[in-house]
Formats: C-alpha cells, structure tokens, sequence
C-alpha cells in the first residue's frame, strides 16, 4: 500500500492501547488518514518528496518554524501566538489581542485544565478541556490527573506559572521513550501540589480525582534512543517497533517525531 500527503500530527483515540491515526493532507483540503496500529510489527517505508508546505498557508518552504509553518505565518498568525506557549500571557479576557481578538476569544475564553502528568517525573501543563486526554497521550504519560480547572485560559497559565517553580512543565522525551518509568501516588501527588497554591487559587482545584493511565502500541521499547529528522534522512525503511506520543519507534533505536514534520511532503509505504 503506498499513501502520500502533507504530514499532520498524529491522532490518538484512547483505548487499550491507544489507537493512532496518521492524516495525510493534500497542501490545505482533502486528506487520508492512515491506520497506525496495524502497522507495528512491519516494515514500513518513508519517502520525503523534498516539498515542505505551511500548514496556514498551503505555501510551498524551504523550513519550517513552530509546527510546520512558514516564518511570516510563525510571526504573525493566531495559530502561533505567544499565550500557546505561555498561557498567562493571555489577554483574551480583557478583550485585547495578542493577535487576533476573535481567535483568540475563540479559544482561550473556554474552559481550561491544569494537570499533572507522569513519564519519568511528574510535570504540570495547561490545556484546552477539550483536548483531553489527547494531550496526555500526545506527550506520551502512561498516568494523568487534573489538577485545577479555570474559565478561561489566563487562569490556569498563571496557576501554571505558580507550580512551574517547583515542577518542570517538561517532558523528558528520551527517558519517555525508554519507558522510564516514576511510580508514585498521583491522587497524593495531587494534594501535596494543591497545597504549594495560593489561597486565591484554591478554589479552582478539581474535584475529579480520577486518574488516567495510559497503554501504547509498543512491541519493543528502545535502550538507547537516536532521532532522526528527514531533512537529513529523507528515506526511512525499517521495522516499525511501537509508537508513542508523536513519535515512531524502529528496531533500531531510532524514533522519527511526527509532529515537529508537519507540512512535509512524504509517501509511505506499508
């Protein structure tokens, strides 16, 4: 079977394990949308066809900025404002833009979550309630709880900012893909990190004390970990060994991260 397009991230539907799904766009319209799962235990080949298309603009480049965008759009467009990165910079509340006021009332005037996710070490992020569980899963936490829950994203990025003083709002992506594992009580976890927050943001704790974990496709984790990038490596054909987060796992050792592709050009092969 050979399949070709523009790489997008890959989406992840919970299950057991996580199923994951591979769009293949044609520059901004139609897509296909590739079966990840079957794949593990296969060979498989990735050819990059030397084209690089901005996910905003559908423009042909020559490298890209942020996921997949071109400088000018990295610069100037919605999709790569500053409060993604750093949600306490978010404005939208006041009605003032960073950007875009619309697009940004659109998506940082909803509800947002503050969690803590556990790889290797606990981290602390901020996202979108709708994008749950896809985030924990995009970053490849085998565990997951909600911390705090705000109105809008402004809050929960200065409850993040507060906890990012005692915690690391990393992943530790190698150690992740070595299936390093820390093992500890994150409903506990969860209270004694409640307790680092001023009194003016108890309120926003969660009450949802449930706990997600988290299975990946993966038939061989690797001991050593080498990532490639195709910009170097435009020919990738190897035994496709699990995935995990946004990455592929090879037999070799080696891991390609899907998503730090986006708008490159590629056929695969299975």
């Amino acid at each position: 079977m050979k399949k070709t397009g523009n790489i997008r991230k890959m989406i992840p539907q919970l299950d057991n394990p996580v199923q994951y799904t591979l769009p293949l766009k044609d520059i901004l319209e139609d897509h296909e949308k590739v079966e990840m799962n079957p794949l593990v235990g296969q060979e498989i080949k990735i050819t990059f066809e030397n084209a690089i298309h901005c996910v905003v603009t559908g423009k042909k480049i020559k490298k890209t900025f942020g996921e997949g965008m071109s400088y000018p759009a990295f610069k100037t467009a919605p999709q790569a404002v500053e409060s993604i990165i750093r949600p306490e910079l978010s404005r939208a509340h006041l009605g003032e833009a960073l950007r875009d006021l619309e697009w940004e009332k659109k998506h940082d005037l909803q509800p947002h979550f503050v969690y803590l996710a556990l790889t290797n070490h606990v981290k602390v992020g901020v996202t979108r309630q709708n994008h749950l569980p896809d985030r924990w899963m995009d970053q490849g936490a085998w565990k997951a709880i909600v911390l705090a829950e705000t109105p809008y994203r402004y809050l929960a990025g200065v409850i993040e900012k507060e906890l990012k003083a005692h915690m690391s709002d990393k992943t530790q992506w190698q150690r992740m893909l070595k299936n390093e594992r820390l093992d500890l009580d994150l409903l506990q976890e969860k209270h004694r990190i409640q307790q680092l927050l001023p009194d003016e943001h108890q309120q926003y704790i969660s009450s949802d004390d449930s706990i997600t974990e988290i299975e990946y496709p993966v038939k061989q984790y690797p001991d050593k970990v080498k990532s490639m990038k195709l910009d170097k490596v435009p020919e990738i054909e190897k035994r496709l060994t699990g995935i995990r987060g946004q990455y592929l796992i090879f037999e070799d050792n080696t891991v390609i991260n899907i998503r730090s592709h986006a708008g490159y050009h590629v056929t695969l092969e299975y």
